[in-house]
């Protein structure tokens, strides 16, 4: 955390301010990890040149936050340096934030100490108290593709209909952009951070982020490459140093794992599925894992020492499925089925516990089986990029199912000890309910 200076009043700099959306912080600000204390403040010192729009830039940066509407309370960091060689990057740790609460957030950058100082503001709010039973409401996407956006110019529609829905975070569950495809197929530190520096240019993108605090969880395109797993390389580029890289890009905590409280009714949990992996090629079996053992005897704890009312499980990739026959890097395939099933009865045997999933480029509702726990798969960001999987494939297990983009809501509406309400809903790109599922917890029972 950085030094503090005392409170001030807002904007008392010493340098002429202008308020601009300037390519100096093109790729704006993300809010993320929040909780009920705490969040961090991601950004960027950016410049363009040719080839690149928002190539990373050395120079200063500065953050001031306040509770919205009261500027007597704002807090000033030091101004503190960013290079070229760290992409312009910087996370500022917030810690003592009173539990929801709206907090407004401006990032200043300058050049050096004489130079004009340029500022862009950014708001979030932060989780209800543990004790406290309040609504709840979250966005999720996956599958997001730079060449097959639906606006070309501001970039993928589906930011725009999340905005529309006001959710208190965001939850992206991976393939953030695509290092292995074309135009350019990132082979190298350069290359890979060119595809977030286009992609977070996007208009709708950056817009939506100065709204809403996100949680990011990474998968294969954007770790290194397809199915990928520790030890593999790509071109240049190491699997390390892609899991460096993803924490670069973007707002990202001490572990890759971890959970959140949101009041005293629902919780959240964050799945990692790639730095801990076994290669997707070795035999089944009790030493063959995606979570790891660690990660996984976390899970267990947590969820043993939850008294929320909901609990919400977000992955990368899908635990129930079904999937394709073909795939082979899930815990819905055969290729990690041991510890698939160890996971789908431990998650089943918590009561009211649901997972959301990212990576399958269609929307499904299904349940297990076996142990009758649910899965809702949120489906890529555009149209465009649907497929791999038919209507016709429609199993016993599914309940919904379209092969189409879009992005998955959820809700919690709170009637304290009268009882909660959870819905899952399956939006199209623009919007529009495709298909919802409640759970119902009465607490007159």
């Amino acid at each position: 955390m950085l030094g503090l200076l005392a409170p001030l009043a807002l904007r008392s700099w010493a340098a002429p301010l202008v308020l601009v959306e300037h390519s100096s912080l093109a790729t704006g600000i993300k809010v993320g990890e929040v909780d009920s204390a705490s969040a961090l403040v991601w950004t960027r010192r950016t410049q363009a040149v040719e080839g690149d729009p928002a190539a990373g830039a050395g120079g200063e940066l500065r953050l001031s936050w306040w509770p919205a509407g009261d500027e007597e309370s704002v807090q000033t960091t030091d101004w503190v340096r960013v290079s070229p060689e760290e992409d312009g990057v910087r996370q500022f740790e917030l810690s003592g934030l009173t539990a929801r609460t709206l907090y407004s957030v401006e990032v200043s950058t300058r050049a050096d100490e004489a130079d004009v100082i340029e500022s862009l503001g950014a708001s979030f709010s932060t989780a209800p108290a543990s004790s406290d039973s309040e609504d709840v409401s979250f966005v999720v996407i996956t599958g997001q593709d730079y060449h097959r956006r639906d606006d070309p110019d501001r970039g993928h529609l589906v930011y725009s209909a999340m905005k529309e829905l006001s959710p208190d975070f965001f939850v992206h569950t991976g393939d953030v952009v695509y290092y292995d495809k074309k135009d350019p197929d990132a082979r190298d530190v350069e290359a890979a951070r060119y595809h977030w520096h286009r992609m977070y240019s996007l208009d709708l993108q950056k817009q939506f982020h100065l709204e809403v605090p996100a949680y990011f969880l990474k998968d294969d395109h954007d770790t290194l490459k397809n199915d990928c797993w520790p030890g593999q390389t790509h071109g240049e580029l190491t699997f390390q140093r892609g899991v460096e890289l993803f924490r670069e890009q973007t707002p990202s905590g001490a572990l890759p794992y971890r959970q959140v409280r949101w009041g005293r009714d629902i919780e959240f949990w964050f799945l990692e599925g790639r730095e801990f992996r076994s290669p997707n090629k070795a035999t089944d079996g009790p030493d063959k894992t995606i979570l790891g053992e660690r990660q996984l005897s976390w899970l267990e704890r947590g969820l043993a020492a939850s008294d929320a009312t909901f609990k919400v499980i977000f992955s990368a990739t899908p635990i129930v499925g079904p999937d394709r026959s073909s795939k082979a890097d899930n815990h819905s395939n055969r290729a990690f089925s041991h510890e698939g099933e160890i996971l789908r009865k431990l998650l089943a045997d918590q009561e009211n516990t649901i997972v959301v999933c990212g990576d399958r480029h269609w929307q499904y509702s299904s349940i297990d089986p076996a142990t009758g726990l649910w899965e809702f798969s949120c489906g890529p960001t555009t149209d465009r990029h649907a497929g791999g999987f038919s209507e016709k494939q429609r199993s016993d297990a599914h309940r919904y199912l379209a092969v189409r983009g879009g992005f998955l809501s959820g809700s919690l509406r709170s009637n304290g000890d009268r009882g909660q309400r959870l819905t899952i809903r399956h939006h199209d790109v623009k919007g529009e309910v495709l298909y919802e599922k409640a759970f119902v917890v009465d607490g007159r029972e």
